[in-house]
């Protein structure tokens, strides 16, 4: 079964920046989509930026302009790489890989924006 585990979260100020990592235990090639989501508490979870294998990106509204994602194949690995970040930003980021209508989910990495 397809493990994944994200790296990078932590505490950064408003206007600051991190480098989300997910490493993925199988050859994403093997994946329809992978990307990330986020939900902060009390809210429900949120697409944050994806990739398929078309290299077709979306991304949350929220975002586009200041978060990209990045996909390694050599290295099964999905970044998200974040700028301006914002306190709105705060939440636990979750990395996922679809497969047809199938996500598997990381255990999720806490990413806060505060000064």
């Amino acid at each position: 079964q397809v493990q994944l585990v994200e790296s990078g979260g932590g505490l950064v100020q408003p206007g600051g920046s991190l480098r989300l990592s997910c490493t993925v235990s199988q050859n994403i090639f093997d994946f329809n989509a992978a990307g990330w989501y986020r939900q902060a508490p009390g809210e429900q979870r949120e697409l944050v930026a994806s990739i398929n294998v078309g290299d077709v990106t979306d991304y949350g509204d929220s975002v586009k302009g200041r978060f990209t994602i990045l996909r390694d194949f050599a290295a099964n690995t999905v970044a998200l790489q974040m700028l301006a970040l914002k306190p709105e930003d705060t939440a636990t980021y979750y990395c996922f890989v679809r497969i047809l209508g199938r996500f598997t989910w990381g255990p999720g990495t806490q990413v806060t924006v505060a000064s």
